[in-house]
């Protein structure tokens, strides 16, 4: 069966493209009926509204034969193409009403989905006046949707750039004229953050510029992972249209410098806004002349100091809110760093704690924590919350605690102060510092306390996630400035031990600890309060990880008896997802057929580290890169393998986790889901490892051997 085009009907009262004669757009509630604009829009040219016109039956049932048609699957590959162009010639002068029904709406995507490039832009052609209108509505917000995505399709074609970027012109065209309804609509900002994507040439459903994977955040902000705005994830770029998006985002500014103040608090145009910011990072000259105005200012006022004090008062207060405070996180991500510190000297000075109180504005801080970028900048932060630590965790703001150690660990500046500031705030000077580590990792049981001087550790409970994550950086600092966790964790019971071990959030505290610069002998220490639990532990997703950091750790003995333990439970072991990786590592079926000659084995294999290390310079108190150097070179050659199942371990923390989890923010701030990432950033030398693989890969480290090594590495 072919469809082809239905008998032309007139279309009495219609122009030439289709449209009610001298109306323009105004968006419906999806359902036919039309609402009124934005109610903050002050505009006295906001355009009139478009009058929906019934569907004709003839042409319903034209569309529902299409449908029939293609749900039939009796159409094949080269009719299909002809039959989608024929459908939209047909739906010419038509495309709002088809665009905004319900019904059809769905059969125009398949057309729009499988049309060639010419029917694709000729239907966006025909309908961009009344663009703003399709978009705002509920079902003709999905066919723009398939429209730019089918675009999107075409664009590495350069024969076919400069039609896209003609039709794509047109659509923005319309847009800049009053934009302000569809940034605030929210069908239409999800398609206008399409339309700044395609522009920009990121995949349209790109989760880094939709406001998605939020455990990216907190992972960048603790040095856990590098921000995916560095270089704008050139890797994924496609063909792009660089003067259609500066086109389209500083129309969008100019049309709605007035109305800022509504744009600022208004969740949907907020995601708008934050989208076109992440786009343009690194375009410092754009981003220059956008943020000034996103604050309600100039840069010129800003720089100098001279903008209105209520206003920047006003500007700060509106940062409690979610929806900016959401945004005001993205400016300061990529702002340039000259804006950067003028906002931090001139806007910012002197309200970070009370914005630290607050449920939204916490972010606000957390977010230019982590992206200061010299030590003069971490001094001003410190100055206003280095002393606040206590106070900041009484409120439930464990996360601008984690974001300022993580950025003085990054900018190497103030990291004594902040472990001692830590160790103060969870204890006084009288006491021992035994009680460091367990108040940190129930950090919302303690300081919810009301006798802190009674508390205890509160078994079976959950450990705290930013606690866990504060006590991983905690664990990368010098181990002369560490001193009262590294007693702390190592004077903790036994049963104490294992439950952190048994723990997702308790068993990466103690892998930090494992991989951090203190002392073998203290290492062990803490190890062997784990004897007779490894089988239990290994058989655990994210205790498996834990037990080979303690076989790394451990001495002969050690390693024996935790060989031992592994080998009880080898076939239950061998059943779970980790098991055959953490077997295979260990050596555990050498171990139970010749075990005298896995013993050898192993001693060789310290014996070389040792040689190694002793000939290339590395001494005890280089410990941290050495540790994880040695845990690196003893991994399986399956080290993907490894990372996957860290990835579901960390799935398990995400799922349960907010940046700062406590009741207070929750009620706060129901919306604003943070997910945590707690993956181990170990950075290592590239060639050295594999220098010690290499020179490891022989059972027996004669000198010969160790020179050849040494002179390879010189080269």
């Amino acid at each position: 069966m072919k469809m082809g085009k239905k008998a032309k009907k007139g279309n009495s009262g219609f122009d030439d493209n289709g449209y009610k004669k001298n109306v323009t757009s105004q968006v419906t509630d999806g359902t036919g009926k039309f609402k009124k604009s934005f109610k903050h829009h002050q505009n006295s040219d906001s355009q009139a509204p478009v009058i929906r016109k019934q569907v004709e039956p003839e042409t319903a049932k034209y569309f529902s034969e299409i449908a029939n048609l293609f749900e039939s699957q009796g159409v094949d590959v080269e009719e299909r193409s002809v039959i989608c162009g024929n459908a939209l010639e047909e739906a010419r002068g038509k495309e709002f009403e088809l665009a905004t029904d319900y019904i059809i709406s769905n059969t125009l995507q398949t057309l729009l989905d499988g049309c060639n490039l010419d029917n694709l832009c000729s239907f966006l052609r025909g309908c961009a006046n009344i663009f703003p209108a399709i978009a705002m509505d509920r079902s003709g917000s999905h066919v723009a949707e398939t429209a730019f995505k089918s675009l999107a399709r075409h664009v590495q074609d350069t024969e076919a750039y400069t039609i896209i970027e003609d039709t794509l012109k047109m659509i923005c065209k319309v847009i800049v004229v009053n934009p302000l309804d569809l940034i605030c609509n929210c069908y239409g900002s999800h398609v206008l953050r399409s339309l700044l994507c395609l522009c920009k040439g990121v995949p349209l459903d790109s989760p880094e510029f939709h406001g998605a994977k939020r455990s990216k955040v907190l992972a960048e902000r603790l040095n856990l992972k590098v921000s995916h705005l560095d270089g704008n994830d050139s890797q994924h770029l496609q063909q792009g249209f660089p003067s259609l998006l500066k086109f389209l985002v500083s129309g969008m500014m100019n049309c709605t410098k007035e109305d800022m103040k509504t744009l600022q608090v208004d969740q949907y145009s907020s995601l708008v806004l934050q989208t076109a910011l992440k786009l343009l990072a690194g375009n410092d000259q754009e981003l220059l002349h956008i943020i000034p105005v996103l604050l309600g200012c100039n840069k010129e006022n800003l720089a100098e100091g001279k903008f209105d004090m209520i206003v920047a008062g006003e500007t700060v207060e509106s940062m409690k809110e979610p929806a900016f405070s959401h945004l005001m996180e993205v400016i300061l991500e990529v702002a340039p760093e000259s804006l950067y510190n003028d906002m931090l000297t001139k806007l910012l000075k002197n309200s970070l704690f009370e914005l630290s109180s607050h449920p939204c504005g916490n972010f606000v801080v957390q977010a230019l924590i982590s992206h200061a970028r010299t030590k003069d900048q971490m001094e001003l932060i410190w100055e206003e919350l280095g002393l606040k630590f206590a106070d900041l965790f009484g409120m439930g703001r464990s996360g601008v605690i984690a974001s300022l150690i993580a950025a003085c660990q990054r900018l190497q500046t103030h990291e004594y102060k902040c472990c001692e500031a830590l160790a103060t705030a969870v204890g006084s000077k009288n006491e021992t510092s035994k009680f460091i580590v367990p108040r940190i990792l129930f950090l919302e049981s303690y300081f919810s306390y009301e006798d802190k001087s009674s508390w205890s550790w509160p078994g079976g409970a959950k450990m705290h996630v930013m606690g866990s994550l504060i006590l991983q950086a905690i664990f990368k600092f010098q181990s002369e400035w560490i001193q009262p966790y590294i007693l702390s964790i190592t004077s903790m019971d036994a049963e104490h031990v294992l439950e952190a071990a048994q723990d997702a959030r308790g068993a990466r505290v103690i892998e930090a600890f494992l991989a951090s610069d203190a002392s073998t002998k203290q290492k062990r220490r803490l190890v062997v309060k784990l004897r007779g639990h490894f089988g239990e532990l290994a058989i655990n997703l994210s205790g498996s990880f834990t037990v080979e950091r303690c076989f790394n750790a451990g001495n002969l003995s050690l390693r024996e008896a935790i060989a031992s333990e592994l080998l009880a439970v080898r076939t239950e072991l061998s059943k779970t997802k980790q098991g055959p990786h953490l077997l295979r590592t260990l050596d555990i079926d050498r171990y139970a057929t010749k075990p005298d000659q896995w013993r050898s084995k192993q001693a060789s294999k310290q014996s070389a580290y040792n040689e190694f290390f002793v000939a290339f310079g590395y001494s005890e108190s280089k410990s941290t890169k050495r540790n994880k150097l040695l845990y690196n070179a003893s991994m399986d050659t399956s080290e993907h393998e490894e990372l996957n199942i860290k990835k579901d371990i960390d799935g398990s923390l995400i799922s349960t986790s907010v940046v700062d989890d406590t009741s207070s923010e929750k009620k706060g701030r129901k919306k604003r889901k943070r997910d945590v990432a707690s993956e181990d950033a170990v950075g290592s030398n590239k060639a050295i490892e594999k220098a010690v693989k290499n020179f490891l890969s022989s059972s027996t480290p004669d000198k010969k051997r160790h020179n050849a090594s040494k002179q390879r590495l010189k080269i």
